[in-house]
This record gives structure tokens, C-alpha cells and sequence, in this order.
């Protein structure tokens, strides 16, 4: 049985009430519920008796060094089989990771451990490597966004990936690591037996000289489902050096995410030979890339090559405009494998999603999701819109949001989404504004079709 509670201030009743189910149940998740230091003593007692726990989450909660102290210590108990424990944003400093190496040691159960958005600083991480490195340490996934970690971590880092096969998961992302810290933890990398599945990188200073170290560990670690690099300046020239490590038959990444890496139609080109040669690879995101409609069609060119297996590309705020929209329009008629678009905050316009309903409207279609969000929409496009909407059979998800239409396009859009014929199942609608009595009949639509949702 699960206890999940969110964003609620916890009264002294409530609070007796929930008591008892703290003790008892299998997944206990309390986040943002204001607890303190003071309720965790209560935690910490309902935790030693519950042996049926299997996940606690107990997020952005002002618990303090203290109060997490308390709770490990609830934890380790012997009866204890928890799988799962989330602590981000709990204000757990350096002076509090000293528990953390007796909770991994005591815990070989614990498969999953997630401490971002705590300040642990370097001194913090070297005390959670301590832990991570006793034989009885059986942790596979392990998350550390935004915990003002430096190059400095990266050794214990690395010393932890040498030793441990089971790590599968590691986010490191948000963190000011830069050019040195990422060499350090390739190196542990290449050395080490680890099967790492999952490494995010976003924000961390990367370079592009960093991009032949990352082409070494594609190449070597098989096991590599997803790499993040968004947010760091790799530029044209590291996306070069990073595709032959995606290009060599070791690789088998799923998923590569490389938004806001100043990649322009140049390094779209080197990608494109990726998209035409892996059919591992099924997701990219480069939105935030200046990659214009010339890489857009670059892009759509590798897409239509039976080769490429793409199911989810993003390309937000990659400075297209409608010329590029009739060559996703082909991908989208003939391509049966891309089942999600992400195309918001780019200027296509009317006659550019004109030419993306076109595509849409072809029998084939096998697109599930369409963000067209920010992307200069108005009124008069929303007719073809709305054809499509009857027309299409498999899109599931429509984004709308932040585009120049009101009441006379909602209204197009009502009026396909009446019908049983319809079957889109979610249409969002943020800063699109409408007046009340088009309010109502979208309630009333929401009402008659419970397979509907409008989110505005």
C-alpha cells in the first residue's frame, strides 16, 4: 500500500493520523509537507518497526543534517528492505554525510539513493564514496543534481566507478564540474568493469575537448543507454569528435540529449550520419541549437532513410521557420517510426503548420505527440487544425500553448474534439485566452469525455 502526500502542511492531528501508516506501509512518500527536525523523531520510530517499506521519499523538506540523521538511523533496522530513498532538497550539508557510508553498508537492499539539491560540497561526496565503495554497497542509481559539486569530487568519483559493477545510473548534472572533473571521471570510466546505463552531464562546464573522452566511453561501455550533455558549450567541433564513439559498433545509446550546446547546421550534419548509421538510437533532443531550417532539412532527409529508427525528436528553439515545415511534412506522411515532435518556439506561422497538417492527415501517420507551442499560430490556422484532428488517428497529445489564437480558434479546435470520431486525448492550451462562455463548453466537453484532457 502506498502513503503519498504532496505540498500539504501537516497539522499536529493529521499528522497523529498518518502515524501509524508510516509504520505499515510499503511506499511511504511525504514531500513538501513542511516537516522538520521535530517530526523526523517521529519518522525515525515509525521506520524501526516498518519491515514491509520498500520506498521512502521525503523531498524538500527543511529536514537539516539532524533530521536526516534521525531517519537513517530509523532505517537501520534489520528488518529494514527498502529499495528505494529520496532526500532532495532537505538541506543535508557536508556535517550530515557522515551517516551516509553506515547507511550503504548496513542497507543491501537499497538500490536507489537521490540527494540532489542538497549543498554537500566536495568534503560531503567524499564521505558518500566511502560508503559506495564497501563490498556490501549494492546501489545501482545514484542522483546529485545541484549539490556544488567541483572537479575536486571526481576522483572519489572515479574510484567508485573502478570498484563497482552494479552502478547503472549516475546524475551528476547542474554541477560546476568543467573540462578537468568530466577527463577524471572518464578515466574511472574506461578503467572499470561499472555497466553504467545512464549518465547526466547537463550543465556541468563541459568543453569540446571533453567530447573525445565521452567518444572513448561510448565506444567502450556498451551498456550505455543514455547520455545528457544539454547545457554545456560543445560545440560544432565536439559534436565531430563525439560521433565516432556513436558511429562504432560498441554503442548502443537509446537516448542522446545535446540541447543548448551551440550546434549549428555543421554539427547537424555529423549527427545525421549518426541518425542514418545507429538504429539503437531513438531519442534526441537539440532543441536551443541554432540549427535553421537548412539543418531542419538535414535532418528530415536522414529521418526519411529506412535506416533511421527515431521515435522522439525536439527541436525547440532551433531558429525555423515555414520553410522547413513541407519537409517535415514528408517525414511525417511517410516516416512509421517517429511517434513525438517537439517543434515550440520556432516562427513557422500559419502556412508552416499548414504544411505539418498536410503531412499529418496522410493515412501513415503514426505521430502520437506535436508541441507546437510559441510558434506564431493564429486563428486562421486553427481550420486546418482542426481538420486534422478528425482526419488523424493517432496523435494522442496536441501543445498549443502561447500562441496568438482566442475564442474564433478554440472554437475550430471545440468542434472537432465534440465529435467520437476524435481521437486526441490531451490538448494544452497555456496562455491562450478565451472568453467564458467558451470556457464553459470546454468543461462541458471535458464532462461528456472522460478520455479528454484540456490543460490551460
Amino acid at each position: 500500500m502506498n502513503l503519498d502526500i504532496q505540498c500539504e502542511e501537516l497539522s499536529d492531528s493529521r499528522w497523529t493520523e498518518l502515524l501509524p501508516l508510516i509504520q505499515q506501509y510499503e511506499v511511504v512518500r511525504l514531500d513538501d509537507c513542511g516537516l522538520t527536525e521535530v517530526r523526523c523523531k517521529d519518522i525515525s520510530s515509525a521506520l524501526r518497526v516498518n519491515s514491509s517499506l520498500t520506498e521512502l521519499s521525503l523531498g524538500t523538506n527543511e529536514l537539516g543534517d539532524g533530521g536526516v540523521h534521525l531517519v537513517l538511523q530509523g532505517l537501520q533496522s534489520p528488518t529494514c528492505k527498502i529499495q528505494k530513498l529520496s532526500l532532495q532538497n532537505c538541506s543535508l550539508t557536508e556535517a550530515g554525510c557522515g551517516a551516509l557510508p553506515g547507511l550503504l553498508r548496513s542497507l543491501p537492499t537499497l538500490q536507489e539513493l537521490h540527494l540532489s539539491n542538497n549543498p554537500l560540497g566536495d568534503a560531503g561526496l567524499q564521505l558518500l564514496c566511502e560508503g559506495l565503495l564497501d563490498p556490501k554497497c549494492q546501489l545501482e542509481k545514484l542522483q546529485l543534481e545541484y549539490c556544488n559539486l567541483t572537479a575536486a569530487s571526481c576522483e572519489p568519483l572515479a574510484a567508485v566507478l573502478r570498484a563497482t559493477q552494479k552502478l547503472k545510473e549516475l546524475v551528476l548534472s547542474n554541477n560546476d564540474i568543467g573540462e578537468a572533473g568530466i577527463r577524471t571521471l572518464c578515466r574511472g570510466l574506461a578503467d572499470s568493469a561499472c555497466q553504467l546505463e545512464t549518465l547526466k552531464l547537463e550543465n556541468c562546464g563541459l568543453t569540446a575537448a571533453n567530447c573525445k573522452d565521452l567518444c572513448g566511453i561510448l565506444a567502450a561501455q556498451a551498456s550505455l543507454r543514455e547520455l545528457d550533455l544539454g547545457s554545456n558549450a560543445l560545440s560544432d567541433a565536439g559534436v565531430t569528435d563525439l560521433c565516432p564513439g556513436l558511429l562504432s559498433p560498441g554503442s548502443q545509446l537509446r537516448t542522446l540529449w545535446l540541447w543548448e550546446c551551440e550546434v549549428t547546421t555543421s554539427g547537424c550534419r555529423d549527427l545525421c550520419r549518426v541518425l542514418r548509421a545507429k538504429e539503437t538510437l531513438k531519442e534526441l533532443s537539440l532543441a536551443g541549437n541554432h540549427l535553421g531550417d537548412e539543418g531542419a532539412q538535414l535532418l528530415c532527409e536522414s529521418l526519411l532513410q529506412p535506416s533511421c529508427q527515431l521515435e522522439m525528436l525536439w527541436v525547440k528553439s532551433c531558429s525555423l521557420t515555414a520553410a522547413c515545415c513541407p519537409h517535415f511534412g514528408t517525414v511525417l506522411a511517410r516516416n512509421k517510426r517517429l511517434l513525438e515532435l517537439q517543434l515550440s518556439s520556432n516562427k513557422l506561422g500559419d502556412a508552416g503548420v499548414q504544411e505539418l497538417c498536410r503531412g499529418l492527415r496522410q493515412p501513415g501517420c503514426v505521430l502520437r505527440a506535436l508541441w507546437l507551442g510559441d510558434c506564431d499560430v493564429s486563428n486562421s490556422g486553427c481550420g486546418g487544425l482542426a481538420a486534422l484532428l478528425l482526419a488523424n488517428q493517432s496523435l494522442r497529445e496536441l501543445d498549443l500553448s502561447n500562441n496568438c489564437m482566442g475564442d474564433p480558434g478554440v472554437l475550430q479546435l471545440l468542434g472537432s474534439l465534440e465529435q467520437p470520431g476524435c481521437a486526441l486525448e490531451q490538448l494544452v492550451l497555456y496562455d491562450i485566452y478565451w472568453t467564458e462562455e467558451v470556457e464553459d463548453r470546454l468543461r462541458a466537453l471535458e464532462r461528456s469525455k472522460p478520455s479528454l484532457r484540456v490543460i490551460s
